[in-house]
């Protein structure tokens, strides 16, 4: 019987020849089956008066020579009566399960990022489920059962590119800050010595984030609360707290995390501690009577809860107060009533509160310091005035042109005064 040739098989191959099964002599078999890519070396033994198969890999793997060296082996073995395909089988089997055991007790990437974030955010940030949002919603789908240690730059571009694909930059830019802390903190730990997000910016997520411009008009604005009225299932505790951002020109993680106590009423104040602020600096708001109002019937909806926005319903990771996306979705049904207004966010309605208090006549450094933005430059430094009585009369037009639109009835801008 005539041997095989590569240049014969590479010929097989070229002109798609297929087959079964040809020998090359002693036990030694090429197939060449439609399913096949490429022809696979077989091996041909009795055992025991019994035929046996035993695959012994592929033509790209093996060459003639490689493949009948091996035949050769295994011939010897048989005849010194092993079961060749047998043996295989059962290192296959067992390099599967050490495989599988592996996978099983493997630290992976979901672990890090609950172990992260138990050591690192919670007890630490004031709003810490926006990050455990993250990680559930974008890091753990995507990277959450690889090993740490198998975390490579591709599943990082990957992930970022399927929030992109759902037109979420901002998550994205997002993510990937969390995801690149997240494996500093594995290298800190000796878990791994390289970061698999660390080659990655701003430009291979969501790009550069540019500030927002939007304010909403007055026309806007009484479309809003028109809308709210309209809309099914928007309760009165949303329509409420919505007039309460738009007339205190606060955050809104400083409303929905307030505390009662915070407040009093009877001196129409609202504080806000360092810790309770974006800018670590403490303020005493001036409340409207508007304000006062809303916040009488929230705190009596409220019940016996220490907070003016209580949970409504369980959350992982639970928190007293309402999750910080609870608005963004009622606030989305709104938009679903207001055809043709431009899109707009929660976090416009500071930039519509600030763009109204100018058009109201309200100096530039006294609506800075109603929104509690420090003052910037030398008389920043040397300027420490509250401007608590100044805010107080400027929150209060600025509560009535609010409630204006909350009933739809025409508003006549009257600037203040300026003293000379």
């Amino acid at each position: 019987m005539a041997k095989m040739t590569d240049l014969q098989i590479k010929a097989w191959i070229k002109n798609n020849e297929r087959f079964e099964g040809r020998s090359d002599g002693d036990g030694l078999y090429m197939s060449y089956r439609e399913t096949f890519a490429v022809p696979v070396w077989r091996f041909r033994y009795k055992l025991k008066g019994a035929t046996r198969w035993m695959t012994m890999g592929s033509y790209s793997d093996l060459s003639v020579a490689d493949a009948r060296r091996q035949a050769k082996e295994l011939r010897a073995r048989v005849a010194l009566g092993y079961d060749v395909a047998a043996e295989k089988q059962e290192r296959k089997t067992a390099a599967i399960s050490k495989m599988e055991s592996k996978k099983a007790t493997a630290y992976t990437a979901g672990q890090l990022a609950d172990e992260y974030f138990t050591k690192n955010i919670l007890g630490r940030w004031k709003h810490p489920n926006i990050v455990r949002s993250r990680i559930e919603k974008d890091i753990k789908p995507n990277i959450g059962k690889i090993p740490v240690e198998e975390v490579k730059p591709m599943h990082i571009s990957k992930m970022l590119d399927s929030i992109n694909e759902r037109g979420a930059p901002t998550v994205a830019n997002d993510v990937l800050r969390w995801t690149r802390r997240m494996f500093d903190y594995a290298i800190k730990r000796h878990m791994i010595q390289f970061n698999p997000a660390s080659a990655f910016d701003l430009s291979d997520a969501g790009g550069q984030e540019k500030a927002r411009e939007r304010a909403l008009s007055r026309d806007e604005l009484v479309t809003l609360f028109e809308a709210m009225r309209k809309t099914k299932g928007f309760s009165s505790i949303n329509q409420l707290t919505i007039g309460l951002l738009l007339m205190l020109c606060v955050r809104k993680g400083e409303l929905v995390t307030a505390k009662i106590s915070a407040f009093d009423l009877d001196k129409a104040t609202w504080k806000l501690t360092t810790s309770d602020t974006k800018t670590k600096a403490e303020i005493i708001i001036p409340l409207p009577k508007q304000a006062v109002e809303a916040l009488r019937d929230l705190i009596r909806l409220a019940g016996d809860s220490e907070y003016l926005l209580p949970a409504r319903q369980y959350q992982d990771r639970r928190l007293p107060y309402i999750h910080e996306n609870t608005l963004n979705v009622a606030l989305s049904k709104v938009k679903a009533n207001m055809p043709g207004v431009e899109p707009f966010t929660i976090h416009d309605f500071r930039r519509t509160a600030r763009t109204h208090l100018a058009a109201l006549g309200v100096d530039s450094h006294i609506a800075e310091r109603c929104l509690n933005h420090k003052i910037k430059g030398v008389e920043g430094i040397y300027n420490r005035h509250d401007y608590f009585d100044e805010r107080k009369v400027a929150l209060q037009k600025l509560a009535n042109f609010i409630e204006a639109c909350q009933t739809g009835k025409d508003w006549n801008v009257t600037r203040f005064r300026k003293t000379v």
